[in-house]
């Protein structure tokens, strides 16, 4: 169940313009590739609640839980504390997923909103990426392709400031042993068989509220 603790949200996010634009793609994938794709990032005999072949700590997979009072169905809300995702349901539940967070300051807790949609998506890093970690971009600078590999994963809900692009996403990733952790370099991650089943339940124009992590609340507070 969730906790009763109340949901910190902030008003006042760390954000940073951005200084690139994302890849602008000449092709995308077919519907049967994609369709290939999420079959290759989906486990045989599926069950969300069950499945795990990703070793992950039980907490993490897909629960339905007893939402807090006063939320408003359809938005998200991220517990950086606990590592949890909820999407907030009708009738006073939520669908409870695990996720992983940026690493360090690159977190911004705040409030967004989800203006975009795409499966499979391209993925460009930032020009603050590249600076950051020159070595680890070298060779995907220019963007990568769709597809299992792709650091954006199976899906990716990209958040707004108004009518500005964070660059922040909520997406899926290739790499499901990072959930429970601090690993990215600003987004929201969940495994991409998990983020196939949360993408079709949530509308563009919702709001996804990035609660701050502990180091943050301890440092402000």
């Amino acid at each position: 169940m969730l906790t009763r603790r109340h949901f910190i949200v902030s008003t006042a996010a760390l954000f940073s313009p951005p200084i690139t634009g994302p890849l602008v793609a000449s092709t995308w994938p077919s519907e049967a590739q994609k369709a290939d794709w999420d079959a290759q990032v989906t486990p045989a005999n599926y069950d969300p609640a069950t499945s795990n072949p990703w070793g992950l700590h039980p907490r993490f997979l897909p629960t339905q839980v007893i939402a807090n009072d006063g939320l408003r169905p359809g938005d998200i809300h991220v517990d950086a504390v606990a590592r949890y995702l909820y999407h907030i349901e009708e009738g006073g539940t939520a669908m409870r997923f695990g996720v992983a967070i940026a690493r360090g300051r690159l977190y911004e807790p705040g409030t967004y909103t989800i203006r975009r949609k795409v499966r499979w998506p391209h993925w460009t890093p930032t020009r603050s990426m590249i600076e950051r970690d020159p070595d680890l971009y070298a060779d995907v600078e220019d963007g990568m392709e769709p597809g299992p590999d792709n650091p954006l994963g199976s899906r990716a809900l990209y958040l707004f400031v108004g009518d500005r692009d964070t660059y922040l996403r909520i997406h899926g990733s290739p790499e499901p042993r990072s959930i429970g952790g601090r690993a990215s370099s600003g987004c929201v991650r969940l495994v991409n068989a998990h983020m196939i089943s949360l993408y079709p339940k949530v509308d563009n124009g919702v709001t996804a509220y990035l609660h701050p992590p502990e180091d943050y609340v301890s440092a402000r507070s």
